[in-house]
């Protein structure tokens, strides 16, 4: 293995994220011309490679050997420039060339990378960011994917300037809005928990009546705030045609009471106004249109789960779990979404999956086919009124996908009347920890997955989330079901997810894909990943977020799940499986490195540290040998 080695994973990982790249030279005379020898001699020297993204310049130095990546002052923040270091270490020398380049040219932004190594899977790579002022030496990634025309500036605000990601800014701010408007809906409203996001939701939907304006609302005792801002939505959900009519008629019935609570209505002096005006005036300036621009983001169902937060509960009694946005678009693309799919998720909550199923085959699909989708393909069920109502209220304001909604038992619903719809895609996050005990252990996930698949049509994919402790299967009911699964579907892949998933909640989840109605075959190899490391990281007062790590990791889950990318046992392990096993990476997972010398010399010191720690401590005989239990002197 040599440097050659390493100049063919660099440039291949270039071309995988789509980065020009030129092999010491580059079609820009300035540049070439401001390149100096790292040996000091006045000629000309250029690094392995150079490349123009964006506003950038790119200057790229590799070694063979990582103990070659680079060469520090002791606090490990500065590069040693004396003529050995930049000669010898990949960092020293690509920072070398990047002086040069701000120095002599009109360039001044420059990021430097320092590479060693020639095993593809364990690639080091630092960047380094160069301008007029200084440098700063970045993180090491795994590719050169935030460095393409697309994501360099993204990078640049966020990693190097340190700025907040638009993401994280967004999010802020609806929790801040979501926290100010459950305090007021209590104080001002005097509304129980589970009444706010219904009090949200009719709102919404009353101010997408072109006739409404929360002008009208003016605290009139004849005909109340209240009864106008429920013409409102009933009208504008007759405009939509929201059928038949006793589904219309149910969520309908969940929102009386924005007409049966006089507080709503009464001019209150604090606010000048009534509470429903000021509900109102408050939805229409600060959500609507976070809600209405066609991102996959469930706002109505985070709104949803921060009112649970902030009344110090988290639903788990009711089995509710809120699936995050990333998860909703990951389940899109294990199953591969197509527009002319048939999706059904049966657990819809506040249609999250569906919502994300529909702005994907939405971006796919050609301008004639979009109003069948949102019409005929988009399938969900939902056992509670209230979720009902917030989910029906969501499609709505995405522009449909609310047809096919019912209110209804999943479980009760006829498997073989089911089947006949042909399902082509089942998205499902389960009602969890409800089977746990003989009389509910008709409720258990496994009984929601064994139903799903049997509902679904021939071939269908099936992406599902729940806890880890599903596919371990302790009881022997699980085993059943387990081999159930087996006897008549097969298991494709297991995916243990970041335990902060749903971030306090506490549970931990992982996601299961199936193939519907095709008996698994016995030497079929399943794939378990261990995706703990989902570059997701909490932060304080937002909850989950993406670091820059995020989009870089689930390319690489995706491109091991699709493309068989090689990847270590301790992300991806392939198996054939049995019912009684554990359906977990954990359970499949053989460490295949052999040990080093190193790691031998390493055990052996700490051993002997230890040894001589009990010694000191007068614990010596610890380490006495004995002879059938006694002491061999």
């Amino acid at each position: 293995m040599t440097e050659k080695t390493t100049d063919l994973i660099i440039s291949k990982l270039l071309d995988a994220s789509s980065i020009e790249h030129y092999a010491e030279s580059c079609p820009i005379e300035e540049i070439n011309k401001a390149m100096v020898s790292k040996r000091g001699t006045g000629k000309k020297g250029f690094p392995e490679y150079l490349a123009i993204s964006g506003d950038f310049v790119i200057v790229i130095e590799d070694k063979a050997k990582v103990e070659d990546q680079a060469k520090y002052l002791k606090d490990n923040e500065t590069l040693l420039m004396d003529t050995s270091s930049v000669t010898k270490y990949a960092e020293n020398g690509a920072l070398h060339y990047a002086l040069s380049i701000i120095q002599n040219t009109n360039f001044k932004k420059v990021i430097a990378f320092g590479c060693s190594g020639t095993d593809e899977k364990r690639i080091v790579i630092r960047p380094i960011y160069v301008s007029p002022t200084g440098y700063k030496i970045l993180p090491k990634v795994k590719d050169f994917s935030q460095f393409s025309t697309e994501n360099i500036e993204r990078y640049y605000n966020e990693i190097i300037c340190g700025n907040e990601s638009i993401e994280r800014v967004e999010l802020k701010t609806i929790l801040s809005r979501a926290k100010t408007l459950h305090e007021d809906l209590r104080n001002y409203g005097q509304l129980g928990d589970s009444e706010k996001p219904l009090v949200v939701s009719a709102i919404l939907l009353a101010l997408e009546e072109k006739d409404f304006s929360t002008e009208n609302l003016t605290g009139d005792t004849i005909k109340t705030d209240g009864q106008k801002i429920f013409d409102a939505m009933s009208a504008h959900m007759e405009r939509v045609k929201v059928e038949p009519q006793v589904k219309k008629k149910r969520v309908i019935d969940q929102f009386n009471l924005i007409i049966n609570r006089p507080v709503l209505s009464e001019k209150d002096e604090r606010l000048g106004k009534s509470p429903l005006r000021y509900f109102a005036e408050y939805l229409h300036s600060n959500i609507l249109t976070a809600i209405c621009n066609n991102s996959p983001e469930d706002v109505l169902g985070r709104f949803y789960g921060e009112f649970i937060s902030y009344s110090g509960g988290d639903g788990q009694t009711l089995g509710v779990v809120l699936t995050p946005k990333h998860i909703t678009e990951l389940f899109t693309e294990l199953a591969e979404i197509k527009p002319t799919d048939k999706v059904l998720d049966p657990c819809c909550g506040t249609g999250g999956f569906l919502i994300a199923a529909m702005h994907r085959m939405l971006i796919q699909a050609k301008e004639e086919d979009k109003e069948n989708i949102r019409r005929n393909n988009l399938y969900g069920i939902e056992l509670r009124d209230d979720m009902f109502s917030i989910a029906t209220t969501n499609m709505i304001l995405r522009g449909d996908g609310k047809s096919n909604l019912i209110c209804a038992d999943f479980l009760k619903q006829k498997s073989e009347e089911m089947y006949k719809k042909g399902f082509t895609i089942g998205l499902m996050n389960p009602p969890y920890s409800q089977g746990k005990t003989k009389s509910t252990a008709h409720l258990t996930e496994l009984k929601f997955i064994c139903h799903l698949l049997d509902c679904v049509g021939d071939g269908a994919c099936c992406v599902i989330i729940v806890p880890q402790s599903t596919m371990v299967g302790k009881t022997k009911e699980d085993k059943i079901d387990k081999q159930y699964i087996l006897d008549n579907h097969t298991l494709e892949g297991v995916i243990t997810l970041n335990p902060d998933t749903f971030y306090g909640v506490g549970t931990n989840p992982v996601i299961a894909v199936f193939t519907a109605h095709q008996p698994h075959p016995k030497d079929k190899l399943v794939k378990f990943v261990d995706f703990k490391d989902d570059g997701y990281e909490v932060f304080a007062h937002v909850g989950l977020m993406p670091t820059d790590r995020a989009a870089e990791r689930k390319k690489y889950l995706l491109d091991c799940w699709f493309q068989g990318k090689t990847a270590p046992n301790s992300f991806i392990v392939r198996s054939t499986i049995e019912a009684d096993d554990e359906w977990l990476h954990s359970f499949y997972y053989f460490n295949e490195e052999i040990p080093s010398e190193t790691d031998f010399e390493k055990t052996m010191a700490d051993y002997l540290t230890f040894e001589f720690n009990m010694i000191t401590h007068g614990r010596g005989y610890l380490f006495e040998n004995t002879i059938n239990g006694s002491k061999n002197e």
